[in-house]
């Protein structure tokens, strides 16, 4: 189950990033699919790969390397690090993901801009002061 888990997420991301194709992602994700992101922000399968969509537009020739691929039971977990052309800026991203029947039912997903790793190291300094 794992191994078929873990499969089904890098089928459906190195299509993406391979090729762009959002519609592509699309199926593979359930017709219920949540994707959620840090606080309250939620979407539906329909926002997110519009989201998606846009993002492709305006970060034309963004690159992604992708880390670690890590799964446990219905979840894979998967930590990439992504940067834009001409040394733009550089972000670390984790994507958990849980999959139900074969699809993608719902995701996870946070994002570090690399520029801020040291001071988010020492997150708990400025309260103490």
């Amino acid at each position: 189950m794992t191994t078929e888990n873990t499969r089904i997420v890098q089928q459906a991301l190195a299509g993406l990033i391979e090729t762009g194709d959002v519609d592509a992602l699309g199926q593979f994700l359930t017709d219920d699919f949540v994707h959620h992101r840090p606080g309250p922000t939620t979407s539906t399968k329909g926002e997110w790969l519009a989201a998606v969509r846009a993002a492709l537009v305006s970060l034309v020739g963004m690159q992604v390397e992708i880390h670690q691929v890590l799964a446990d039971g219905d979840r894979v977990v998967v930590y990439s690090r992504r940067w834009l052309p001409d040394a733009g800026p550089e972000i670390a991203v984790v994507d958990i993901w849980r999959i139900d029947d074969g699809l993608i039912a719902e995701g996870w997903e946070i994002i570090e801009p690399m520029a801020q790793v040291a001071a988010n190291l020492v997150w708990w300094e400025s309260a103490q002061r």
